[in-house]
């Protein structure tokens, strides 16, 4: 099939507008690229510095200067459950980079917080900041400038983001990207959170939810939802920064072990001293970037990744914003049906066919760029493909023809919905993205009066003293990047569903972050700019009629234009939200960081490095159809 003319318009959008910034970061990799092994630039004494601790092979290999170093960068700690079998890894990571001539060298951990475990806590205030951090720390635990290549092993939320980020500032290093699976199936979701509406609404007591809670999250891996951090490893995927099918196949047994063994040995291939030299600034380009706004579409993913998608963009050099997501998803069908968005979860995701049947209908039906570089070398259609055990080692085996389970996965003339369900929503509140790939048609569109909160937990107060029976539209503010950290407001959902399944009609718009499980009530989040940022959701009172039309596309309040502009913003006692739990240790990236739908970064677009009178022309907009919201870009840049 010819690739689809709104994914091929798109993509030149994208290339167009980052002309630039792609330039200038390009140049910046080739400047970085050394001659034989990037430890060869280093004295003795650095050298010497860099190796003092290894085992005695080990170091007579580097002292060679010709055999490749792969750094080992990890997420590695105990209290995530995704990241546990990490511990693991280096060393079976160090034997096989051994095997094949090379050297590996733990280079960094990076932290790693859990949102599961900070939800509604004064630590989630960090976790979107955490990102950033995870990228500095990346780029710490590479700058002794001693590896050809690199490993990552990370999974959750702003983890891989982070690190992702880190490598691409790296960008002249090959990378390939290491998971370690999903925990097996416990609690089905439906049943979690059947008992969790049950908690908010007081019929059952916090012994009953702790048991319920330990049966859903109850081993090493990851969470099996469909949230965050599995809509990661499908990008990763995707994105080629994966062995194919490696993102769903569970910790600890032959098959992860076989597949980290060959991932391992793989870095040292792409790097400049192997096969194919493959560095990951040159893989990550626009064409993968768009594979993976459709990846996340297509499998109804994390809203969180309309922030860390552009955020990854960014640090390439790309130019992405919530139009291109809002394009796309009119034409990508949605092919799975994965919790929040259905039953299943990604165990049964990945038995009824996985990513590699996701990606081949995908291509089939020109839906995706298969002329991309991926850590094969060999184009995307190199990853419809399911890994198996073959003695010790992984072999690779077409992805079957048909689905398992067509309640899980379709194939693309049969989508469960014609669209991914991403929705831009617009008007006089501002910018905000939506999913209704979960929510009930009849809930698309929502009018009713506002009522307005400072935090999740004046609502949680309002629910509990039963003050919120009745159709509104839950306006929570001051929870954008500036003002907190853009804290998930997940501890909302159960309360919000109750209400909406006693026959309410509820909404909720916001300037924070839902979640990657965002669900069945619809949700205007990620408003953009924040209230602190001058946004308009600092003009809203209670009382104000709300509109939220999913179908149209608008996000409005139904005031008198005049009486809106004379409006003052509302001002929030804020000052809770910067001290304790480390949170004053973050006070410059709130000061610094940008609006949402810029990716909330704390770093900039590359520049090209020129003489002071040199003028350059930045990209002033660009032609019809696509050409209407793009201000908002040139203002960030």
């Amino acid at each position: 099939m010819p690739l689809n003319p709104v994914v091929s318009a798109v993509t030149e959008r994208i290339i167009e507008r980052s002309r630039p910034y792609r330039a200038a970061y390009l140049n910046q990799l080739s400047d970085s690229i050394q001659q034989g092994v990037q430890r060869s630039t280093l004295s003795c004494t650095n050298l010497a510095h860099g190796f003092a601790a290894f085992p005695a092979n080990d170091k007579l290999v580097l002292k060679q200067q010709k055999n490749p170093s792969v750094a080992i960068i990890s997420a590695y700690n105990d209290m995530l459950s995704a990241h546990q079998p990490y511990e693991r890894f280096p060393a079976i990571i160090k034997d096989a980079v051994r095997q094949v001539g090379g050297v590996a060298q733990f280079g960094g951990g990076v932290p790693a917080m859990c949102d599961g475990i900070t939800q509604g806590q004064p630590g989630m205030e960090l976790s979107l900041f955490s990102r950033d951090t995870i990228a500095m720390s990346t780029a710490i635990a590479l700058s002794h400038n001693m590896f050809d290549a690199a490993v990552y092993l990370g999974i959750c939320d702003k983890i891989v983001p982070g690190l992702l980020i880190g490598a691409l500032h790296f960008g002249h290093l090959p990378a390939v990207f290491i998971p370690s699976g999903p925990m097996t199936t416990g609690m089905s979701n439906s049943e979690k959170s059947r008992i969790r509406q049950l908690y908010a609404q007081g019929k059952i007591d916090r012994e009953a939810l702790l048991e319920a809670e330990s049966k859903s999250y109850h081993d090493a891996g990851t969470c099996t939802f469909y949230g965050t951090a599995n809509s990661n490893q499908m990008l990763m995927e995707v994105m080629g920064l994966h062995l194919p099918g490696s993102a769903f196949v569970t910790p600890n047994t032959p098959l992860r072990d076989a597949l980290t063994v060959r991932a391992a040995q793989r870095a040292v291939e792409i790097s400049a001293q192997g096969k194919t030299f493959t560095p990951i600034g040159r893989l990550v380009d626009e064409k993968t970037i768009v594979n993976a706004i459709i990846a996340l579409l297509t499998t109804g993913g994390s809203t969180n990744h309309t922030i860390h998608l552009i955020a990854i963009a960014k640090a390439a050099g790309i130019v992405v914003d919530w139009n291109d997501f809002d394009k796309l998803s009119a034409v990508i069908p949605l092919l799975t049906r994965i919790y929040p968005n259905g039953e299943a979860d990604v165990n049964h995701f990945h038995a009824a066919g996985g990513t590699g049947f996701v990606i081949r209908e995908l291509l089939d039906a020109g839906l995706l760029h298969d002329d991309v570089t991926t850590i094969l070398g060999k184009g995307l259609r190199a990853h419809c493909t399911e890994p198996f055990l073959d003695g010790e080692k992984v072999v690779w085996k077409p992805t079957p023809e048909v689905s398992a389970d067509e309640n899980v996965l379709r194939p693309a003339d049969r989508p469960f919905a014609p669209d991914g369900g991403l929705r831009l929503l617009t008007g006089n509140l501002g910018r905000a993205v939506i999913k209704i790939s979960a929510v009930k048609p009849q809930y698309h569109v929502v009018e009713a009066p506002a009522i307005v909160f400072t935090s999740q937990e004046d609502f949680m107060h309002a629910y509990q003293d039963g003050k919120l029976n009745q159709d509104f539209v839950a306006v929570v503010r001051f929870q954008g990047p500036k003002a907190n950290g853009m804290p998930e407001l997940h501890a909302l959902t159960p309360a919000l569903g109750s209400l909406q399944d006693a026959g309410f009609h509820v909404a909720l718009v916001t300037d924070g972050r839902m979640s990657g499980a965002s669900g069945k009530v619809p949700a205007a989040i990620h408003v953009s700019p924040e209230v602190l940022a001058g946004g308009p959701l600092g003009r809203i009172r209670d009382g104000d009629i709300i509109r939220l039309d999913a179908e149209a596309g608008t996000l409005q309040a139904l005031v008198d234009e005049a009486e809106w502009q004379q409006r003052p913003h509302a001002s929030a006692d804020r000052s809770s939200n910067v001290v304790r739990m480390g949170r004053e240790l973050f006070a410059m990236f709130r000061s610094s960081v940008s609006v949402a739908e810029d990716g909330a970064t704390t770093f900039a677009l590359p520049r090209l490095i020129v003489p002071t009178d040199t003028e350059i022309n930045l990209p002033k907009g660009d032609a019809e159809p696509f050409s209407d919201e793009d201000t908002h870009v040139q203002q960030s840049i």
